[in-house]
């Protein structure tokens, strides 16, 4: 494991790989990620962290709060690159740690792991930006296409990037879903990637344009269909860095904080222990002086997934 620790280490103090290390981190993470199901079983004690968006600094910061990996065992949900200064950084460290550590860390995909939305939000503009050529960008996105679209820890507990999808009843639909392509606009995968609870009884159109609002009644119905007790999901700011909805049937944990560097909001992450008992662990952002030449703020499109 010589090689592969010396990464770690160079990505731990936010140093980036050469190219050809990056390809062949790739290749190895995939190798990983293809024996994983849609529903990736993960077994409890485990901390679930929610989006991270390319905030290294702060993943430092939780990584203080919960525990380095592999001492913890982590469930990330997706959402590791754009809008962040770092997502180069903060992906590849996330793949070191899951190629060194597969038992120990389990990865899904989130809305923002796909070509489409990357090339707009940051994470492609970043790899040209580091690497002089787009072939980094390339061999992340074929990594993305092979990250499970869901866990559930001990039978109790599902999590997903998302939401709930009205042509999925059961996990064993989802288990059914080829997810080595593309996020599409529409569908299933799509729905699972993109929607969002709301205060209302069944389903509704989302104001993201993809995926659907889904509510109380829908969550309680997924839960008896399936003999959970909970959803963890991710994908929508929280100030307070959790929430909790529908008589704690469902929560969102959100683990960037002061998202975009000017949200102010604080951010969790939920540690369950070995009876799935919940703890919300809080932290605040990174101070501002640990950040390394934190280039320019450029304008990006101002809205929020």
């Amino acid at each position: 494991m010589g090689q592969l620790d010396r990464q770690l280490e160079q990505l731990r103090r936010g140093e980036i790989i050469s190219e050809g290390e990056v390809k062949e981190l790739c290749w190895k993470a995939r190798e990983i990620l293809v024996e994983e199901g849609n529903v990736l079983r993960v077994d409890a004690p485990v901390t679930i962290c929610g989006d991270i968006h390319g905030q290294f600094y702060d993943l430092k910061e939780l990584f203080k709060k919960g525990g380095e990996c592999p001492d913890t065992n982590y469930l990330f949900m997706g959402d590791f690159v754009d809008r962040g200064y770092y997502s180069v950084e903060t992906f590849l460290l996330l793949l070191a740690l899951k190629v060194r550590y597969p038992d120990r860390i389990a990865l899904i995909r989130g809305n923002h792991e796909s070509r489409q939305i990357t090339q707009v939000y940051g994470f492609y503009e970043e790899c040209l930006r580091k690497y002089g050529t787009a072939s980094v960008w390339r061999w992340c996105c074929e990594v993305f296409d092979f990250l499970s679209l869901s866990a559930i820890i001990d039978d109790k507990i599902f999590c997903v990037h998302g939401g709930l999808s009205p042509s999925i009843n059961t996990l064993d639909q989802i288990r059914l879903i080829d997810r080595k392509q593309e996020v599409p606009h529409d569908g299933a995968m799509c729905d699972l990637l993109w929607s969002d609870p709301e205060d209302i009884e069944r389903w509704g159109y989302s104001p993201r344009g993809a995926g659907y609002l889904f509510g109380a009644e829908v969550v309680q119905s997924f839960l008896h269909t399936n003999g959970l007790d909970l959803i963890a999901r991710a994908h929508q700011l929280v100030m307070e860095g959790y929430k909790l909805m529908f008589n704690d049937t469902i929560v969102t944990v959100w683990s960037a904080p002061n998202y975009c560097y000017r949200c102010g909001n604080i951010a969790a992450i939920l540690r369950l222990d070995d009876n799935l008992e919940k703890e919300f662990l809080l932290f605040e952002a990174a101070p501002q002086q640990d950040y390394r030449g934190l280039p320019v703020k450029k304008t990006l499109p101002d809205y929020f997934l």
